[in-house]
């Protein structure tokens, strides 16, 4: 069964807030998927999800090196996978090892490595609505 909730945040701290209480109740193994287009706000999710985690260091987005790895009250593996070709690029970094390890995957861009991920992935999908304000913005979880 799919369970759908909805969300609407009108600031960049609301957005935060969600992305903390995801990583607060993230377990071991889990995969979120991360969608949205360019600037809507998956980097200020990302940063919240990791703050619910217990870590403290800068959380930036792993553009040009596909994962950044932090440690906190589980590991989290951060990918931008927007600049892979082929999907199978995946495992020369030991992609399955980090979705089938001891902690917790958040992945930007999914739809380029979807044949490679598993169907119990939670699917995050931020978007705007500049008709509702500039930092409005509407998440949808799927889980």
């Amino acid at each position: 069964m799919t369970h759908i909730e909805q969300i609407e945040t009108n600031t960049e701290a609301e957005t935060f807030a969600v992305g903390k209480r995801l990583g607060e109740s993230a377990s071991a193994g889990d995969i979120y998927l991360l969608d949205g287009d360019l600037g809507v706000g998956k980097t200020v999710l990302a940063k919240g999800f990791a703050a619910g985690l217990g870590i403290t260091e800068p959380v930036t987005s792993p553009t040009f090196t596909i994962v950044h790895e932090y440690e906190g009250r589980l590991p989290l593996y951060h990918f931008d996978v927007y600049r892979i070709g082929d999907p199978d690029e995946m495992y020369d970094i030991g992609f399955d090892e980090y979705l089938y390890g001891e902690g917790v995957c958040l992945i930007e861009w999914p739809e380029r490595v979807e044949e490679l991920l598993p169907d119990t992935a939670v699917k995050i999908t931020i978007n705007k609505d500049y008709e509702k304000g500039n930092d409005y913005r509407c998440i949808r979880i799927d889980n």
